[in-house]
């Protein structure tokens, strides 16, 4: 098999790509150390379950929602659940299922910290951007994301980080 090198273009579209992603990814851990004294992901949590009725969701459903592992999802609810932003529930239609729901604490803290946040984002990203320059990124990422989800492709359906199983014993 021949390996398919990137050529010069595509060379320079991906070192910009993860320059830019991680510079803002950090940009948003920063503010959101210093607002609301936590990490990105903890503040997904909060915010994904803000938007869901009754602010609970599976935590499977979680996990896929914010492309993480299983793993990782409760490490992070274990540490919210600690500081008192989230709680779990037992699933009443699973037994098997746990539920993670927001507190009001939890909530709290999100309504504190969510203006600094879009700021952030709008400042570093979205004011950098024509909107027919957002409209491309959209598209863009969701094609990539729907590709690496396996749709339309080759990936088999536990190649996503929220179904692959733990290599623990």
């Amino acid at each position: 098999m021949t390996t398919r090198w990137l050529t010069p273009e595509e060379q320079r579209a991906w070192r910009a790509y993860i320059a830019a992603s991680r510079l803002l990814e950090d940009a948003i851990d920063r503010q959101l150390q210093q607002e609301g004294g936590m990490p990105h992901l903890f503040y997904s949590v909060l915010s994904s379950l803000s938007d869901t009725p009754g602010r609970r969701l599976r935590m499977t459903d979680l996990a896929e929602a914010l492309k993480i592992t299983r793993s990782r999802l409760t490490y992070v609810v274990n540490r919210l659940e600690r500081d008192g932003l989230v709680r779990r529930e037992n699933c009443p239609e699973d037994k098997r299922a746990s539920l993670a729901v927001l507190t009001d604490e939890g909530m709290a803290v999100l309504e504190r910290t969510a203006p600094g946040h879009v700021e952030t984002v709008r400042s570093l990203l979205f004011d950098r951007l024509t909107e027919e320059q957002v409209g491309q990124l959209e598209a863009i990422c969701t094609g990539i994301a729907h590709g690496l989800q396996g749709e339309g492709a080759a990936a088999g359906a536990d190649d996503v980080p929220w179904r692959r199983r733990s290599s623990c014993s």
